[in-house]
């Protein structure tokens, strides 16, 4: 099963629970998509165990966040300003909503460059999964697909 939820925030995938915090958490994965220039949904580090969110999350800890920086963008923009995108970018994306930013702290964020940022906790939904592999259970048969039977039980009334 994928860990990875494109836009989806965990507590939403995971227990259906909807906040305002949710939404911050997908403006986070946008974030994290338009300074890299790559989808979460689909991206896989060379080693298949990241999606976007962890890699990012990766290179933020090793110091190393300008490697997300998408080729593309050359010396357009600050590395300064990249660099607090990503910051905010991975503030938004944490696991738990409770420890996300709001909207509107993200807007301040985004438009200050003076104040402080808290440091970001892991992200949620950061591993990665590679459709290409198969799981121990599946690579010992040799169809491509199983039929499951289904029964289907018609109450009546007396």
């Amino acid at each position: 099963m994928p860990l990875c939820s494109g836009y989806m925030a965990p507590e939403y995938a995971m227990d259906g629970l909807f906040s305002t915090k949710s939404d911050v958490f997908s403006f986070g994965v946008l974030v994290l998509e338009i300074v890299s220039g790559k989808k979460n949904r689909g991206f896989y580090n060379s080693d298949h165990e990241l999606n976007l969110l962890g890699y990012a999350w990766k290179l933020w800890r090793e110091g190393k966040g300008t490697e997300l920086l998408d080729k593309s963008m050359g010396d357009v923009c600050s590395v300064h300003e990249v660099l607090r995108c990503l910051h905010v970018g991975l503030l938004c994306v944490q696991e738990r909503g409770e420890d996300r930013p709001t909207m509107t702290s993200v807007v301040l964020m985004l438009s200050s460059e003076s104040a402080s940022l808290p440091q970001p906790k892991l992200p949620g939904f950061c591993m990665g999964w590679n459709p290409n592999e198969t799981d121990s259970s599946s690579s010992k048969h040799d169809e491509s697909f199983t039929v499951n039977q289904v029964t289907v039980t018609m109450l009546n009334a007396r």
